[in-house]
């Protein structure tokens, strides 16, 4: 039986291209068990009649604030209180901005800001109006919130243009809302995970750094999220878009990720340290670019303060995962890692290989812990990161159970 059966879904849609897949949407949750109630905005009318809606959901279609028949029982008031949940799909750019504001000029955003209830939005809009700063900014606001974004997704749109803006398809949004009914692995837990690369200064112009793409740290990020969790990121510098509901720290250099991810750990349930963070650093930064003038140039190098290390020994520590790179004896320096470091779990990868590893989109994990080892074969580090995360959160359970 699906998670959404017998749950009141209201669904709003406001006035984008995007309006017509609501349709198809509304039709999925209905198969799916759902209870169906659709607001609509007066712009979302030029696109796709309310009776569409009315025939697929089997209820009526509710469009005015200040309809006298609804009003008189408090129309809005009593549409939120009959939502399990509120979707908006498809939401424009302009809903998202009238939703950060608080704005109830139609009915759809007084049901808004009178719900008590989940809200997920689903944008859909031109790839430049999603990347227009206000937009980005109001879409952090409206996560900072509580209000969860679903997508958007990339590819062709119907300007001819192609870019993310795209709304989810139906069954993805279907899948994501079924979350919302389940009790998450780490739902209450805070977890804070460290991510990317750092950069190690040489001169003004020039840095150390490794090949880390953070793809794998802001995929446990997100998993994290998806489990029920508080998120923490902490970010070295990387060409990523953070999970929306994540509050993020971003850091450059080693000394810089240590202070942040060491002041944070005590506050967080869960640490997961898969930043790539330098071993060691240039003893002398200089001030002004270092002119080619020998034909060999030797930088002396110190050690960088080992995180994992540090948070493992504090004396309310976390429950503390590491990762570890290798490209050769993996099984042995992994296990190493773990007991020298006094580390709770560690999850090893190969690097170097034609699959897997640095700036590739898809990963495989031995992961190994006092008592216990699994394999995670390759997949996408997205469906790698939430099978890690289900493993975290069973040993942190079994830990906290002793």
């Amino acid at each position: 039986m699906s998670r959404l059966a017998e749950k009141r879904i209201l669904l709003g849609v406001t006035g984008g291209i995007a309006a017509y897949k609501a349709c198809g949407l509304t039709r999925q949750l209905i198969q799916a068990g759902a209870c169906v109630r659709v607001v609509m905005t007066r712009a979302a009318q030029s696109f796709v009649a309310p009776l569409s809606f009315q025939a697929l959901s089997g209820n009526p279609v509710h469009l005015d604030l200040l309809d006298t028949a609804e009003e008189s029982a408090m129309g809005h008031i009593r549409l939120a209180r009959w939502a399990d949940l509120i979707l908006i799909a498809p939401a424009t750019a302009d809903f998202m901005a009238k939703l950060r504001a608080g704005l109830a000029d139609e009915l759809l955003g007084a049901v808004c800001l009178a719900a008590e209830v989940p809200i997920l939005v689903a944008p859909s809009m031109n790839r430049a109006m999603w990347s227009n700063p206000a937009t980005q900014d109001n879409a952090s606001c409206l996560a900072a919130r509580g209000i969860r974004l679903l997508g958007p997704a990339e590819g062709g749109q119907a300007c001819g243009e192609s870019g993310y803006g795209r709304m989810l398809e139906p069954a993805e949004i279907c899948r994501a809302m079924e979350k919302f009914f389940v009790q998450g692995s780490l739902a209450g837990r805070t977890v804070l995970v460290s991510a990317g690369p750092t950069r190690e200064a040489i001169d003004p112009v020039r840095y150390l750094t490794n090949r880390s793409s953070g793809k794998m740290g802001y995929a446990m990020a997100q998993a994290a999220i998806d489990a029920g969790a508080k998120v923490t990121l902490v970010s070295g510098p990387v060409a990523l878009d953070p999970p929306m509901e994540a509050q993020v720290v971003r850091v450059e250099s080693a000394a810089e990720m240590f202070k942040a991810v060491v002041g944070l750990a005590t506050r967080h349930d869960i640490y997961i340290g898969t930043a790539a963070v330098a071993d060691y650093t240039p003893a002398t930064v200089a001030e002004e670019k270092i002119k080619k003038h020998e034909a060999a140039l030797v930088i002396r190098l110190t050690r960088t303060r080992d995180i994992l290390t540090a948070v493992a020994s504090l004396p309310n520590k976390p429950f503390t995962v590491g990762f570890a790179a290798e490209t050769g004896n993996l099984e042995s320096y992994a296990r190493e890692k773990l007991e020298g470091k006094g580390l709770d779990m560690i999850a090893a990868n190969r690097v170097g290989q034609a699959q897997g590893g640095f700036d590739t989109h898809e990963n495989a994990l031995w992961v190994c812990w006092n008592g216990g080892v699994k394999n995670l074969p390759m997949a996408s580090k997205q469906d790698i990161a939430i099978q890690l995360i289900e493993l975290i959160s069973e040993n942190y359970r079994a830990k906290n159970s002793t």
